[in-house]
């Protein structure tokens, strides 16, 4: 692994420029010029079926749950070339993009690159807002913001009752059942259309800018916007990974992959350098939850992946099958070159059981643990760490083309960046597109970093949380939301799954306790001494009241799906959680001392 990182062909050395400004705010680049990349995302796709017609593209679990559905390059390309036609022949309404409900699958992807090929563009939405919710309001207001000219899903019986009512005039389309749903179009009616050149011609006509991608923010900031991504950022991002990750052009990526395509992670960045790079995807249908993260182990072991993508919430859940089975952890990480985390801040707890596993059954190759940031909005990559990391924590540096600026914000840095990859703007929202840009035109991300060594800027960023979930002690002390709360899922590990801090203008902090199963198995007064004692030790060791919370209540309701508490990829929306439960928050500062469910650091 030491010569892997080592070795210049296979992954670019760390090197950073920095640029001071007279206002005390500095820049990152690479110095590394960004090579020309693909016009379009269908350029990928016709290269890979015109050079190796017969390599496989995706594969997703068949009828029967025990064998695969493989779609090679060739066929791949023949199926999207006849979904395209199709569309054409449908002469929808221009500029509407077509949206897609349900999760990953072959017919998802299929027509989501048809739509890109003649220059539709494609929006695939979280199956929570339909398959998953009670509530359609919201998948409603989508609908409604949208305009699609064409919505499609897998199976009309799972989620035609969802759009009842939304208000929207549009083609529906699904693979299963399309005649339980009034007017609506068989997905095989779409393959069986006969591609004439009029694809081609469309194809011709994409451009760069051309609107590839509706993406939906997270909610995690505020209110989600539609965010858009051209081919220009897609295909610009995929050649920054490129350069840094020389060994892609010579190794074709294989992932078995959950993470959703209506996000950037799993769309952008792990769905585009398959295609890309001509790699192979197999669809997996697991997720990291009980019940479902059995199908994800069984999956992994039987395809052994080249690359492994996942949230931290993926790798706390993988690890006890890792832990346990050597035959299994041995199995799982044959192949890999590295293994990846995103879209939260890992703890450092799972960084080192990570590590421990892989020395015990590949003790000749440590595994490459590695991260990136970025957002919807930058497509997604903004840093990759191409190097060895010691733990978690650090984020990279900027990849080619990209230039990252770092700006006071009271007691932080605030990171802003600029490049070919960041998006045009929030679609229909001139407001919030200016408001999301400073005056040099920089993306205001929000995020806060600072350099791991100000003296060799090449040693990467450490994040260092949102700039807006921080939040003051009444002291006047300020608490770092982010970089606390991982350290505290790591220090009570492997008992608890999250934690939200309190504390805003009160003159300590508490922290909303999200057990974990092996948390919920304690006894409630097990789960008290757990806490109680790692509140302690943190208070010997001289922690002072802005790293020390003082009070802690283990809720008994997991983060609702539905309220927007936790997102389909795991992770805590802080915001809606203290909103939601702002009698809990209550309870937590209220001294009650009948109040035996409150952890209370006492002395």
């Amino acid at each position: 692994m030491t010569d892997f990182l080592l070795d210049e062909n296979l992954i670019a050395p760390p090197r950073t420029v920095r640029i001071d400004f007279d206002d005390g705010s500095f820049a990152l680049r690479s110095p590394m010029a960004l090579k020309p990349y693909a016009r379009c995302i269908g350029e990928w796709l016709e290269r890979w079926a015109r050079e190796t017609p017969d390599a496989l593209a995706f594969a997703e679990r068949d009828e029967s749950g025990e064998g695969w559905r493989k779609l090679d390059y060739r066929a791949l390309r023949q199926a999207v070339g006849s979904v395209a036609q199709a569309l054409l022949d449908m002469k929808l309404p221009a500029g509407q993009p077509v949206v897609i409900l349900s999760d990953n699958a072959i017919d998802h992807v299929v027509l989501m690159l048809a739509a890109m090929h003649i220059g539709r563009a494609a929006c695939s939405l979280s199956s929570a807002y339909s398959r998953m919710a009670k509530d359609t309001s919201r998948l409603h207001g989508m609908l409604q913001a949208l305009k699609p000219a064409l919505i499609y899903a897998s199976d009309a019986k799972v989620y035609g009752g969802s759009l009842a009512g939304s208000g929207v005039e549009a083609v529906a389309v699904f693979s299963r059942n399309a005649d339980a749903h009034p007017g609506a179009v068989a997905f095989d009616s779409l393959l069986a259309a006969k591609e004439t050149p009029a694809v081609m011609e469309a194809f011709a006509s994409v451009l760069p800018d051309t609107h590839a991608k509706y993406l939906l923010t997270s909610g995690s900031t505020g209110r989600p916007k539609v965010v858009i991504n051209t081919h220009r950022m897609l295909c610009a991002n995929q050649q920054m990974i490129a350069q840094t990750w020389r060994f892609l052009a010579q190794e074709r990526p294989v992932l078995v992959d959950w993470l959703p395509w209506s996000h950037t992670f799993g769309a952008n960045h792990n769905l585009h350098m398959v295609l890309c790079h001509g790699g192979a995807l197999y669809i997996d249908e697991g997720r990291p939850a009980p019940g479902l993260i059995e199908k994800t182990v069984r999956n992994l072991r039987e395809v052994k992946p080249t690359l492994l993508f996942n949230v931290p919430r993926g790798f706390d859940m993988l690890l006890p099958f890792l832990e346990t089975d050597e035959a299994l952890a041995a199995d799982v990480l044959s192949r890999l070159r590295l293994a990846f985390y995103a879209a939260a801040a890992l703890a450092p707890s799972t960084w080192k059981r990570l590590e421990a596993v892989a020395v015990r059954v590949r003790p000749a190759r440590p595994l490459w643990l590695t991260t990136s940031w970025g957002a919807t909005e930058t497509s997604p990559a903004i840093t990759s760490a191409h190097w060895k990391l010691d733990g978690a924590g650090c984020i990279g540096a900027p990849l080619p083309g990209l230039e990252l600026k770092f700006v006071p914000n009271g007691e932080k840095l605030e990171m802003r960046v600029k490049g070919v990859s960041v998006f045009p703007g929030y679609r229909d929202a001139p407001r919030e597109t200016a408001q999301a840009f400073d005056e040099e035109g920089y993306y205001r991300i929000g995020d806060a970093g600072f350099l791991a060594d100000p003296a060799q800027p090449a040693q990467g960023v450490i994040f260092n949380g949102r700039v807006a979930e921080d939040f003051k002690l009444s002291t006047g002390t300020w608490v770092s939301v982010g970089t606390l709360r991982v350290k505290l899922v790591s220090l009570l590990a492997p008992h608890v799954q999250d934690i939200v801090l309190t504390g805003h203008d009160r003159d300590e902090i508490g922290m909303l306790v999200f057990a974990s199963p092996q948390g919920a198995a304690l006894a409630p007064r097990a789960m008290g001494e757990r806490i109680a004692g790692v509140l302690r030790a943190l208070r010997d060791e001289g922690a002072g009241s802005s790293q020390c919370p003082a009070c802690a209540l283990v809720l008994a309701e997991p983060p609702s799906l539905d309220a927007g508490e936790i997102t389909d990829k795991g992770y805590i929306n802080q915001r809606a959680v203290l909103t939601r439960r702002a009698a809990e928050v209550q309870r937590l500062h209220a001294r009650t001392p009948s109040d035996a469910q409150v952890v209370r650091l006492e002395g």
